[in-house]
């Protein structure tokens, strides 16, 4: 069996290597609200900080785009950034630009360097996502292609072909977040990940959201996810847990996962 891929950023795997990486949402208007929750997250301990830009009033103004990213940054305290501008498609902020500022906005980021990581969905042309990849990869940013799905869990080929899709376009992190109706909606989606450690070669992102979808945030990287999302001060989607019980709670799965482990490898006495 494939182990879970890590995620790194700039050369070196996040979280030191631990599982799963911790993400938490900045989701501030302005860029005071934003470094206030910095302040605020940070003595938290995350392993990623993640800009949801979506959210940011002055999403169209560059400069001041890189200058709040610069600010995060020295704030952080070394927590690496991920910038993502959700498509209100798939759960963001509606935008008061359009797709070529978006665009835009993130090779200046890329070649500011002013971030460690980005997010662009799938659902993009494919000659942006091109674009985009060919600006982050010369820059040494890393770069997630996610796909979200806020109504309902696909099938098992939809989600197949999702994760395999991130790694044709040549992504970083493959990324799928869906909405379970189902309990067995959660176990498509871990099934899903699972198949695609095996399948693809980048680290995997496997979310099933809302309440129903809890059980993959914190097991999740059992079935090949590296990464999950906690609430450090505000949350960003369904069904996010606050830091701290999020860590409670991997802290009991590694402890069982692994005597499990040890149990297993045991000699059986007579």
């Amino acid at each position: 069996m494939q182990e879970t891929r890590l995620i790194q950023a700039r050369g070196k795997p996040l979280g030191a290597g631990a599982l799963p990486v911790i993400i938490t949402p900045l989701v501030g208007k302005t860029r005071a609200e934003v470094l206030e929750e910095v302040t605020d997250i940070v003595p938290k301990k995350p392993d990623l900080l993640e800009w949801r830009i979506d959210f940011f009033q002055a999403i169209g103004d560059i400069s001041d785009v890189i200058d709040t990213a610069l600010a995060i940054r020295r704030a952080a305290g070394g927590v690496p950034v991920l910038l993502t501008r959700r498509n209100v498609t798939e759960g963001g902020q509606p935008l008061n630009i359009g797709e070529p500022a978006v665009a835009a906005m993130y090779k200046a980021a890329c070649e500011a360097r002013c971030v460690e990581l980005i997010d662009y969905e799938l659902s993009n042309t494919p000659e942006d996502i091109k674009a985009l990849r060919a600006v982050s990869k010369a820059n040494a940013i890393g770069m997630i292609m996610s796909y979200h799905n806020f109504q309902m869990t696909p099938d098992a080929a939809t989600l197949d072909s999702k994760f395999a899709a991130a790694s044709g376009l040549g992504a970083d992190v493959g990324k799928v977040a869906v909405m379970p109706i189902h309990e067995r909606d959660v176990l498509e989606l871990l099934a899903a990940t699972s198949r695609a450690r095996e399948a693809v070669a980048i680290p995997l992102i496997g979310l099933s959201m809302g309440g129903l979808g809890s059980l993959s945030r914190v097991m999740g990287w059992i079935y090949g996810s590296a990464a999950t999302f906690a609430v450090g001060k505000n949350g960003s989607a369904p069904g996010q847990i606050a830091i701290e019980d999020l860590r409670a709670a991997l802290a009991i799965a590694r402890q069982a996962v692994g005597a499990n482990k040890r149990r297993s490898r045991q000699k059986p006495t007579r």
